[in-house]
């Protein structure tokens, strides 16, 4: 009985690393919004990291973390929600593009790439939040039990609906 079990954990573990190989090395997460105010009223919102208290979502899951903002880059060290890393500006065209090289030291190494896309759509502006970065084999095992794009996304779509409410009242 005893082997039965072993045998059949074995076969387990190895189907859930045989799928686990076959995932994307790649991931991505992306949610957009309209936004009814012109690019120009947006983009400042993103790209001036002083501005950022105002909209993101990772702001408000740690009121107390520790902030440190240097021309393009910001860093942050927070609790187990936030953790700790830092973004840099690596491109900025205004008002249609930014784009940030993220790196989180904690709680896990990670290194990512985040792009904000702003498009006129006539009195609107289509706001796209963009973010992907390597998926290590580990990343794709427990992807097969967590699904990143609904966590990382809801906190997306809750930054863009700040965003939104923000700029709509200006």
């Amino acid at each position: 009985m005893i082997k039965l079990a072993a045998l059949g954990l074995v076969v387990l573990v190895g189907a859930v690393l045989a799928v686990a190989a076959t995932r994307p090395h790649v991931f991505r997460v992306q949610r957009g919004a309209s936004i009814q105010a012109p690019p120009e009223r947006i983009y400042p919102l993103i790209a001036d990291f002083e501005r950022w208290g105002e909209w993101s979502p990772y702001e408000k899951k740690d009121p107390g973390m520790k902030r440190s903002i240097q021309g393009r880059v910001y860093a942050w060290e927070g609790n187990r929600d936030v953790g700790a890393g830092r973004m840099e500006i690596v491109e900025a065209a205004a008002p249609s593009k930014l784009r940030l090289r993220l790196d989180f030291s904690r709680p896990f190494e990670a290194h990512n790439m985040v792009e904000f896309s702003l498009e006129r759509k006539g009195d609107a502006t289509r706001v796209t939040w963009d973010m992907q970065g390597p998926a290590p084999f580990i990343s794709r095992v427990i992807g097969l039990f967590l699904d990143m794009d609904a966590m990382v996304g809801k906190d997306f779509e809750a930054g863009l609906a700040n965003l939104k409410a923000i700029a709509e009242a200006k």
